[in-house]
């Protein structure tokens, strides 16, 4: 028999073809064409597997001969599928099949190998039967290829799971050349002094005055509302001046050339709009985003994008008390027009959404959609140092194609951490908090106890404490901090910080808090405008930076993950931090105020 590796001979100008000819046809030049049937006593016969030119001699004459030349060329044809189909295995298995021995292992023992049936056998019959059954093994084969190709070219992440931390070996197509500069920066308010040698940040009123200074075409800011002025808040308190200052400086832009936008929602008696309205007489393009409408939810996130190169994200509102009168944290990044045009396609599906009218698109268009999320992060440098960087975002109904969805951020840096997960938040919550009917929600909470459960990691839990702290909390609170345990070493630990207030202090409204959304682990920094419990994740608008520098060596240069884990343990560790009593009150433990 002749090796089924070796090409036949083809009329076209003798050129070389390895495949075999299709069942039913014969190469006549460019184009496979039926081959005429033909008759034969006792009804027609089965197209036979031919070429115009076969390297052999012509086929003997009797009817014994005859069925053994088609058995011998359907062997053959068989051989070269195979051979054909080895090849194409030598290529997909290597990215297809497992690298771990034992996945590797043959689930078929030798025995049973040994006991199964001959390929005659599994089509019996007489002689002129044994070509439909080699046409048919061909098949299987064929489909069997098929379907590798398919799993392996478009399932290429089949297997991977949602929990994998960030990993910063996965963002090496689209790297950003920008020299980024980011700033960790905080809201400490008046009257918390820290110890000499703690960890303190530049504060949230400089980052907003440098970036209005360094404005030269655009600012563009979303935020929950606007109360910079002390009318605005019904106080004559002295600390109002920054959050003054600082309109005063976005009633300037218009003067200046640079064009100002500003996403909010709908004014309400809670929300004041005489702010808004000096804006907008000042040449401000304002738009209310409705989503109470669109949602069920607010537009509660936090950010400023200047020129399309700067920007601001954090916990602090447009609210002077932000400022002076509430312990905030965010992040400001400089020359970073990647990140900022990548943020700027959230704000541009706000200011879409301030439409009258306007609907949430569904698919959202592709102008809106991104390649950066924590399967694929934006590569750049950090000051200096490599990091994988993306931005998430809620509800879902607001996450264009490739998006994550903030709450899958959330869970993906609880379920990546290796060590421990540290977290900072007003509100815990593992319910819908402004549902009706109310509504068990524990999906952030169940990750908590697994990692500390299955893994041992270490978590730590800082949640601000104040008069309009809910009450239904706390339960919850104590639920979670009921896990630690010595002698079983699961490590939870649930802690209250509380921001002390004056008599004056006290009498001004919604302030005196710690207001922090961010977490902070072994690998990565997460930096939110959203409180925890279920709304904020399913209804809200919120958004988060996601920084990854694990594969920074350490150095002298802390990057943003050192500096969140050092502001973390100072507020942890500093006199504002109250154990969780398991017998008290809410009141008792937020210091009655």
């Amino acid at each position: 028999m002749e090796s089924p590796n070796l090409p036949w001979k083809s009329r076209a100008a003798g050129a070389l073809r390895t495949s075999p000819s299709p069942p039913g046809r014969r190469w006549y030049g460019p184009d496979w064409e039926p081959r005429p049937s033909q008759g034969k006593r006792g009804g027609a016969r089965a197209p036979a597997l031919t070429r115009s030119l076969p390297l052999r001699r012509p086929a003997p004459r009797t009817k014994a001969a005859r069925a053994r030349r088609r058995r011998r060329r359907g062997a053959r044809h068989l051989a070269a599928a195979a051979a054909a189909a080895g090849q194409v295995l030598w290529l997909v298995l290597p990215a297809s099949v497992p690298s771990t021995p034992e996945k590797m292992k043959p689930r078929v023992t030798y025995q049973q190998l040994k006991t199964l049936p001959h390929p005659k056998d599994l089509c019996p019959g007489q002689a002129p039967q044994d070509f439909h059954c080699i046409v048919a093994t061909a098949f299987l084969g064929t489909m069997l290829v098929a379907a590798l190709l398919v799993h392996t070219f478009l399932f290429p992440f089949h297997g991977s799971t949602r929990g994998e931390n960030v990993r910063t070996a996965s963002y090496l197509d689209d790297r950003c050349s920008d020299p980024c500069r980011i700033v960790l920066v905080e809201s400490i308010p008046e009257g918390l002094a820290y110890e000499d040698n703690s960890t303190i940040s530049p504060s949230t009123f400089e980052a907003w005055a440098k970036l209005l200074a360094d404005a030269r075409s655009t600012v563009d800011i979303a935020a929950f509302y606007w109360t910079l002025q002390n009318k605005d808040t019904h106080t004559q308190d002295p600390s109002a001046s920054q959050g003054e200052e600082i309109l005063a400086e976005l009633l300037k832009l218009s003067g200046r050339g640079i064009a100002t936008r500003i996403a909010v929602n709908p004014p309400s008696s809670r929300l004041p709009s005489t702010d808004l309205l000096a804006l907008e007489e000042s040449g401000a393009q304002i738009r209310k985003v409705d989503l109470p409408r669109l949602t069920s939810g607010i537009l509660h996130t936090k950010f400023w994008i200047v020129d399309q190169t700067h920007v601001y994200l954090g916990s602090a509102n447009m609210d002077w008390r932000a400022l002076t009168q509430v312990k905030e944290l965010g992040v400001a990044v400089y020359n970073c027009s990647c990140l900022a045009r990548d943020l700027a396609k959230l704000f541009k599906a706000y200011w879409a959404l301030g439409l009258p009218n306007a609907t949430i698109p569904s698919p959202w268009p592709a102008n809106f959609s991104t390649p950066y999320n924590k399967e694929a992060p934006l590569a750049l440098q950090l000051n200096g140092t490599n990091a994988g960087v993306y931005l998430s975002s809620s509800p879902p109904a607001l996450c264009a194609p490739g998006r994550t969805r903030d709450l899958e951020a959330v869970l993906s840096v609880i379920d990546g951490a290796q060590e421990f997960v540290y977290v900072a938040v007003m509100s815990y919550l593992p319910t819908m908090e402004f549902s009706h009917p109310r509504r068990f929600w524990p999906v952030i909470d169940d990750h908590l106890r697994k990692v500390a459960y299955e893994r041992r990691v270490r978590v730590r839990l800082l949640v601000g404490c104040w008069k309009h702290s809910k009450a239904t909390m706390f339960p919850f609170l104590r639920s979670l901090a009921a896990m630690q345990d010595n002698r079983t070493r699961y490590s939870i630990e649930v802690r209250l910080f509380v921001v002390p207030a004056n008599e004056t202090q006290a009498r001004i409204p919604y302030a005196r808090v710690n207001h922090n959304k961010y977490m902070v682990s072994d690998q990565v920094a997460y930096i939110g405008t959203s409180n925890w419990s279920g709304d904020y994740f399913l209804h809200t608008a919120g958004s988060a930076l996601v920084v990854n520098q694990s594969q920074v060596e350490s150095g002298d240069q802390p990057t943003v993950r050192d500096q969140l884990e050092a502001v973390f343990e100072r507020d942890w560790n500093s006199q504002y931090s109250r154990e969780l009593n398991l017998l008290g009150q809410s009141g008792d433990l937020c210091g009655g105020h």
